[in-house]
């Protein structure tokens, strides 16, 4: 049988060899192709959806190349000798007093904890176990388990794009109905002379304001934090914003459509979510190490998205709720409907791009504590070890469900429309195109000023360089003249 185990290529026929690998090019290329004419159809209707599916592609790439080095760097890695002494610490599953039944030098490779405990012992007389044995020691990690890591990376990454996906669409079903009010809206403009009503008669002001300043602002943070689950965004509230919206940016615009920009604005932010970026890789390697047994590690760390996201909703809830009392006491009464005013400073830190860098933490988070139960199911089995006790389980897979629901029909739409609010407005407002010839443009203008710049020439002249927004700029000065090169 271990003959059989051992067979390499060489004793294998080459009918199984042709039809093995034929089966995964033929499912490597349908997969490919449909990707390529999901991209084309994307291409043509929905753009911004065309770059997420463009950034999927890379983070497969990335998966790809992640994969290839584990199976280039599987022998050396199992040809790395530790202690069998280190093997005892820091154990996801209770070792019960036999370490040395597990990583004895006499045994060829790792035994694997399942079910109720029983062992399942690996190929023996591998190459890496037989080098770390005749040392006295043992292989740092053994071929089934860096297999097991291989897969477990994979499942994390579909795993994030999937639920990614799911949330967007689930949010943009709940979203749904904005357009029935944006297009009512639009079809009730009366552009004659308007009437002048108290503050305190609009819907808006009334459900949102309710003496604001005669309760204490515990209670006000209170029911902005049960308002964001139930009726998140009412259509007074989208009227009011949309409007404070279109008198900030777009005055000479009334029919302006805010719901297409918002939409199109949240498709943007979509392939920004859809990506890995290399500091949530270092989470995960976080909690990777902190998944020691009896720690219960997982399920303090499923807490996390949570009250993030529990943060977050108040905090948009919250912003609605000052955007009505700024109206409220500023003003006493208000010519024909009701509108806000928008500015950064109703943001944590100034800066509303900070709940997109949340939520993008908080959707990585929960994928992870879905991809790791089902990863450690299929693996091990619902009732390992390495699964927690029972009420462990059951809490985190709960919070998860709580999380996924809760983000695609309550935080997503608040932050659709609430991260409208500041001071300023995102490139969506442009069509692709024009988006695109003023990328070029700006592009040009600072090739053409750096070369003006360097025709004027610094040589002999004192110079500084500052960096801001992303941007360096040279200054220079040259007499009594000054000058900015934008590099």
């Amino acid at each position: 049988m271990a003959a059989t185990e051992a067979t390499t290529i060489e004793d294998t026929p080459t009918w199984i060899v042709a039809a093995v690998c034929s089966a995964i090019v033929l499912i490597s290329f349908a997969f490919e192709r449909s990707l390529h004419y999901l991209g084309k159809a994307l291409e043509r209707r929905r753009r911004t959806l065309y770059e997420a599916l463009l950034k999927l592609k890379e983070e497969l790439m990335l998966l790809g190349f992640i994969s290839l080095l584990l199976v280039v760097f599987q022998e050396p890695i199992q040809r790395i000798c530790i202690a069998e002494s280190l093997m005892g610490h820091w154990l996801p599953c209770r070792s019960d007093g036999k370490a040395s039944s597990h990583h004895g030098v006499a045994a060829a490779s790792a035994a694997v904890v399942s079910g109720a405990g029983a062992r399942r012992l690996l190929g023996e007389g591998t190459a890496g176990s037989g080098h770390c044995s005749s040392k006295g020691k043992v292989p740092l990690l053994s071929l089934h388990a860096i297999e097991q890591i291989h897969i477990f990376i994979f499942v994390l990454a579909v795993t994030h794009v999937v639920l990614s996906a799911v949330t967007v669409l689930l949010g943009l079903l709940q979203m749904r109905r904005w357009r029935h009010w944006e297009n009512a809206i639009k079809a009730d403009g009366d552009f004659g002379p308007k009437m002048i009503n108290r503050a305190q008669q609009f819907k808006f002001i009334q459900d949102r304001y309710k003496g604001f300043h005669k309760v204490t602002m515990v209670i006000i943070w209170m029911r902005s934090f049960f308002k964001q689950f139930y009726g998140s965004v009412t259509k007074d509230d989208y009227t009011a914003m949309r409007l404070g919206f279109v008198m900030e940016h777009f005055r000479g615009h009334p029919k302006f459509n805010f719901y297409d920009y918002m939409i199109k604005a949240l498709e943007k932010d979509y392939k920004r979510v859809v990506g890995i970026k290399w500091y949530l890789w270092i989470f995960v390697m976080i909690f990777l190490l902190l998944n020691i047994t009896g720690w219960h590690s997982y399920f303090w760390i499923s807490l996390i998205p949570l009250v993030l996201l529990l943060l977050i909703g108040t905090k948009l809830e919250h912003i609605i709720t000052q955007l009505a009392y700024e109206v409220a006491t500023k003003h006493t009464a208000v010519e024909g409907d009701i509108a806000v005013s928008p500015s950064d400073n109703l943001f944590w830190f100034h800066s509303p791009r900070l709940v997109l860098a949340l939520l993008h933490f908080i959707l990585f988070q929960n994928a992870f504590e879905f991809a790791y139960f089902i990863w450690t199911m299929a693996t091990f089995g619902f009732n390992s070890c390495i699964m927690d006790r029972l009420p462990y389980r059951v809490s985190r897979i709960v919070i998860c469900v709580v999380v996924q629901v809760l983000c695609s029909y309550s935080t997503l739409p608040l932050y659709a429309i609430v991260s409208h609010m500041g001071s300023s407005f995102k490139s969506a407002v442009f069509s692709d195109d024009v988006a695109d010839n003023l990328r070029e443009w700006a592009d040009e203008a600072r090739r053409r000023t750096g070369r003006a710049a360097a025709g004027v020439g610094c040589l002999g002249a004192a110079a500084g360089s500052s960096r801001r927004e992303g941007i360096t700029y040279k200054t220079c000065e040259r007499g009594n003249k000054r000058y900015t090169v934008l590099r």
